[in-house]
């Protein structure tokens, strides 16, 4: 009767904003495990001609459900390139999902769909325009006004 009681008391205590916290903790955990795994069977299985060393896993969202995980990647090169690398990546989804689930404990391994992480071109862009507006001076106002 004690265990029950301290298990009403336990589960009274948690509210619907707790739950949440745990599954979303729960949620970036998972994310940044499966990003560093991902990284290393990129990097050190792969061995797809289009998947070059430029690749760097930027971010993982997986869904609540932990059956499907966008893998978000940082490329360096052309347009060209970058689309290259991004079918070798999902052409070889397969192969990469069976090698990253033997390193990760998960009872159900997500299936992986790769995208272009566009962040690092935003930023550049970003930087370029705020430099521009440091360097930007205004033309001199004359004064059409006579005297």
């Amino acid at each position: 009767m004690y265990k029950s009681a301290m298990s009403l008391k336990f589960m009274s205590s948690l509210t619907w904003s707790s739950l949440f916290d745990m599954k979303t903790n729960r949620l970036k955990r998972v994310n940044s495990l499966l990003r560093e795994v991902l990284f290393d069977v990129i990097h050190k299985e792969v061995k797809n001609p289009h998947v070059n060393l430029f690749v760097s896993v930027s971010r993982v969202d997986t869904s609540a459900d932990l059956h499907h995980a966008k893998v978000f990647v940082s490329l360096i090169g052309t347009p060209e390139e970058k689309e290259r690398v991004l079918e070798g990546l999902r052409s070889a989804a397969g192969f990469i999902a069976v090698a990253a689930s033997k390193k990760v404990d998960l009872r159900h391994f997500p299936t992986l769909t790769f995208y272009i992480d566009h962040t690092a071109d935003d930023q550049i862009k970003i930087d370029r325009i705020l430099q521009n507006l440091r360097t930007y001076k205004p033309p001199s106002s004359t004064s059409d006004e006579p005297s």
